[in-house]
């Protein structure tokens, strides 16, 4: 556990922005060299970085030890990045958060399989009680969580972090490896892990809103879950027919057909907490059994749903985060299966250019975390407002949602 911020260097940054960003190309050999350059002096509370899985590995591992001066640096590998262009692919995105708005405390969870929950419990009310010492006159805060998203264990570690967040507001996202679904990795520090997870407490003199949001409308189709694996996140069977073939059947679809692209078009939702939630599927065997990027169990009603119009419905998302004052930055998570149906969609264009307009950056997920709950095919994350303004949507460190109609 370690906690950064507390000795602000005094130099005149006004023209800064609160959160500094940089990008480069995934595969430039001076990568590491221009993000430093491009984020500029420092000192930094935290660098996030997240990383093309066109990434030199090894590389960037080397040039971290290397090269960076900060006193900590977290991220993960992507499924497709969020820069200055809206959707992009191919790059690294570094995000830096100065001493003079921001302090950290960062939680690492070195091993996903055998993590408990009385594992983290001191660990995180240490550090929620160390920021809040440190940074009495830093008045909002969140938390931010990034996972390796091919452990299938991030339900049971958002979970497992909620008894010990308090009235902190969660968000995060699993990690991607583009389409391949292969290998994810966790940045911490100067080195990329697997099986693991960084949880990061903010605190900061910046106001912040916290959201989760989803596109889509929950249909009267319905059917349920009637022999699944619930530790690997399998269906075996709906309706008590093969899974894959029910799932074809109520889409009106050949089970041969059935893909990546397949499965944006005609998401599953479940209710969870009185709200709706997607439970995307990853993909489907041979045997017809279903895999998921979400918890799934036998008994469980999974409800087909179709997608509305994405980029009508995230302009009005965006905009409503910007009522009363216009954030500095938004930092989101984004589903790849979103980012896949805005193609299938042609609507990759009209989603940048709003991503570009509001400044949103980020990356492409295999999965969203909000709360306790572990979410799939949203738009998460939160918008960081500069010092003194009153967002007049919601309240500060308020969790926006939208329940799926």
């Amino acid at each position: 556990m370690h906690t950064y911020g507390q000795t602000p260097h005094m130099t005149d940054l006004s023209a800064a922005p609160l959160v500094r960003r940089a990008e480069v190309d995934a595969d430039d050999p001076e990568a590491v060299r221009k993000i430093i350059k491009g984020l500029g002096p420092g000192p930094f509370s935290i660098v996030l970085m997240f990383f093309s899985p066109e990434t030199d590995r090894v590389a960037l591992a080397r040039n971290l030890k290397a090269e960076i001066p900060w006193g900590r640096v977290m991220g993960c590998s992507t499924a497709g990045e969020l820069t200055s262009m809206g959707y992009d692919e191919g790059k690294i995105v570094a995000l830096a958060f100065p001493v003079e708005h921001f302090g950290v405390e960062t939680l690492l969870v070195s091993d996903l399989k055998t993590c408990t929950p009385h594992d983290l419990m001191g660990g995180l009310i240490r550090a929620r009680q160390l920021l809040s010492r440190r940074y009495p006159h830093f008045t909002h805060e969140f938390a931010m969580l990034l996972v390796d998203g091919l452990s299938e264990r991030e339900d049971q570690l958002t979970a497992a972090l909620a008894s010990g967040l308090g009235s902190v507001p969660l968000f995060g996202g699993s990690a991607g490896d583009g389409a391949r679904f292969e290998e994810t990795f966790i940045i911490n520090g100067r080195d990329i892990i697997e099986n693991a997870a960084i949880l990061t407490f903010f605190r900061t003199d910046c106001p912040v809103r916290v959201f989760s949001y989803d596109h889509l409308r929950a249909t009267e189709k319905r059917m349920v879950v009637t022999a699944a694996e619930p530790n690997a996140r399998i269906v075996k069977e709906i309706n008590a027919e093969p899974a894959g073939t029910e799932y074809a059947r109520l889409i009106g679809s050949d089970p041969a057909l059935l893909n990546d692209n397949v499965f944006a078009a005609h998401p599953v939702v479940v209710r969870v907490g009185g709200k709706q939630h997607v439970r995307a599927i990853k993909s489907v065997a041979a045997n017809g059994d279903m895999s998921f990027f979400a918890a799934i169990d036998e008994g469980l009603v999974l409800t087909l749903a179709e997608p509305m119009d994405m980029a009508t419905h995230l302009k009005g998302a965006l905009e409503g985060l910007s009522q009363g004052a216009t954030p500095e930055m938004i930092l989101a998570c984004d589903c790849i299966f979103r980012r896949i149906e805005a193609r299938n969609s042609q609507k990759s264009a009209e989603i940048s250019a709003l991503l570009v307009k509001h400044n949103v950056r980020g990356f492409s997920t295999y999965g969203e975390q909000i709360g306790s709950i572990h979410v799939n095919q949203t738009f998460t994350g939160v918008a960081i407002y500069p010092p003194g303004s009153t967002p007049t949507t919601g309240k500060p460190n308020m969790v926006e949602s939208e329940e799926t109609r």
